[in-house]
């Protein structure tokens, strides 16, 4: 099979790790095939593509869209390092404001599937990042909402302190005020 899948301490949200066939010339691999990713339990159909460029210290997040625009992502990292995060903010879930954190890199070249139902975000870790992912839902600005980085709820252990972020990310309420 050309992929692993690794549920994490969140079993919703699921580590991929392509087989990659390298050599001198460099290296390929399979980045998506539906098959083997139903197989695996994640059984969505993607319909956009993003791509993001962010420089050492950004953070983008923690982000989601509400219902009926809420999206599942397929997140990849194709140049630098990032350190990924995943909160989940069902309510009615077991795991509802637990996290799962890994390290997404051009270098690895893992994966992070989260479903609807979760806030996500990222910080670039590298000197510069590049970062896809397909959804499986359209874009609505009027249905996207956010919480804090720093949520002191959620306790998610940043490796950097002071990350640079947007306007609208330093005024995301919490997640009490938002869930």
């Amino acid at each position: 099979m050309p992929f692993e899948f690794e549920r994490l301490e969140i079993p919703d949200v699921i580590l991929v790790k392509p087989r990659v066939f390298e050599d001198e010339r460099g290296f390929f691999m399979e980045t998506y095939k539906k098959p083997d990713f139903a197989k695996a339990g994640i059984d969505v159909e993607f319909v956009q593509e993003n791509h993001s460029y962010s420089t050492y210290g950004v953070l983008r997040g923690l982000h989601f869209q509400r219902k009926p625009y809420a999206q599942s992502k397929l997140v990849r990292c194709v140049r630098g390092k990032i350190f990924d995060v995943a909160v989940d903010i069902r309510r009615d879930s077991p795991t509802f404001s637990k996290y799962v954190a890994v390290e997404l890199s051009a270098e690895n070249k893992h994966m992070l599937f989260v479903p609807q139902g979760f806030a996500h975000g990222f910080l670039v870790v590298s000197e510069e990042a590049e970062v896809t992912y397909i959804v499986d839902n359209i874009y609505s600005g009027s249905h996207e909402e956010g919480i804090i980085w720093n949520d002191q709820t959620l306790h998610i252990k940043w490796p950097i302190i002071k990350p640079i972020l947007s306007e609208k990310d330093e005024n995301l309420p919490p997640l009490e005020k938002r869930c």
